[in-house]
């Protein structure tokens, strides 16, 4: 019968348990999602173009403030400077990048050995499917604007063949080309010839455009937020071990109580009568 009269006490105190360990792992998953949060981009004006003379300088190193930022710049492409990088996707195709050289007008021009009279900067002006549809860049004067990035580093040990090349590598264009070059490279957004725009995204060609946007920041842990993540859990834990704790002591008590009555209905023992021994005269 005690049994009975106890089990709606253990399943109030059951669910109350659950509750609050319900609470406790939201709280976890709220500290969780708050640790791994992307932190706001610390320069969100890169997408205001400046010119590439004012933001870069050839032979400088490519410092990470620059990286991501809109530039403009005004100048020729050389037809027989240009590459293709394979293994580059595009709406999950394989393809391959069109990297042509570009001569940078009013750049600073480099001395010392192996400069060349100008100075120039790799363009990636696309994304083709067919190595044989990687057409001639645009001649003339051209008013290119882009996203600066750094250069990539090469694949070593590969050899990629004529007229390609295994990254955007300024290291390794500078070689191909033999000239001058700033320390990272442009993927175009507009080619502006003549006043009409050339480029990938402006004509409905093989060429298509790379649509390249700023990096989203690394992702950093916050760990004193993953701790009081992983905490909670513990919290939630406790909790149901708290409801089973006392379920434990008030079911040991409920034992002893009926054991304690039971012997309380026991009827007392007689004393026995003491006999007596006859003593013969």
């Amino acid at each position: 019968m005690w049994k009975t009269a106890l089990k709606p006490r253990w399943i109030a105190g059951l669910v109350f348990a659950i509750a609050v360990s319900g609470v406790f792992v939201l709280l976890s998953q709220w500290q969780f999602g708050r640790s791994t949060q992307a932190e706001i981009p610390v320069n969100p004006a890169t997408e205001t173009a400046q010119s590439l003379t004012g933001t870069l300088q050839p032979g400088d190193f490519f410092h990470g403030s620059v990286a991501d930022q809109m530039v403009t710049a005004a100048g020729t492409y050389d037809a027989d400077k240009q590459v293709l990088i394979s293994g580059r996707l595009h709406n999950g195709e394989s393809g391959y990048w069109v990297v042509t050289a570009f001569a940078v007008n009013g750049a600073p021009v480099l001395s010392g050995a192996g400069a060349s009279p100008e100075t120039w900067i790799p363009v990636a002006r696309g994304w083709v499917a067919d190595p044989a549809d990687a057409a001639e860049p645009p001649s003339g004067t051209v008013e290119l604007t882009g996203r600066l990035l750094p250069s990539e580093a090469p694949l070593p040990q590969t050899a990629p063949g004529p007229g390609r090349a295994t990254a955007v590598s300024v290291a390794e264009l500078i070689n191909y080309w033999d000239v001058s070059s700033y320390p990272g490279f442009i993927a175009a957004t507009a080619e502006v010839s003549a006043g009409t725009d050339l480029s990938a995204g402006a004509t409905d060609g093989a060429l298509k455009p790379l649509n390249i946007g700023p990096q989203p920041p690394a992702q950093k842990i916050n760990w004193l937020n993953l701790f009081y993540s992983l905490e909670w859990v513990v919290f939630a834990g406790f909790a149901l071990f708290i409801w089973w704790r006392l379920v434990k002591d008030d079911y040991r008590r409920t034992l002893e109580d009926e054991l304690d009555g039971g012997h309380d209905h026991l009827p007392a023992p007689t004393p026995s009568e003491p006999t007596q021994q006859k003593v013969q005269p």
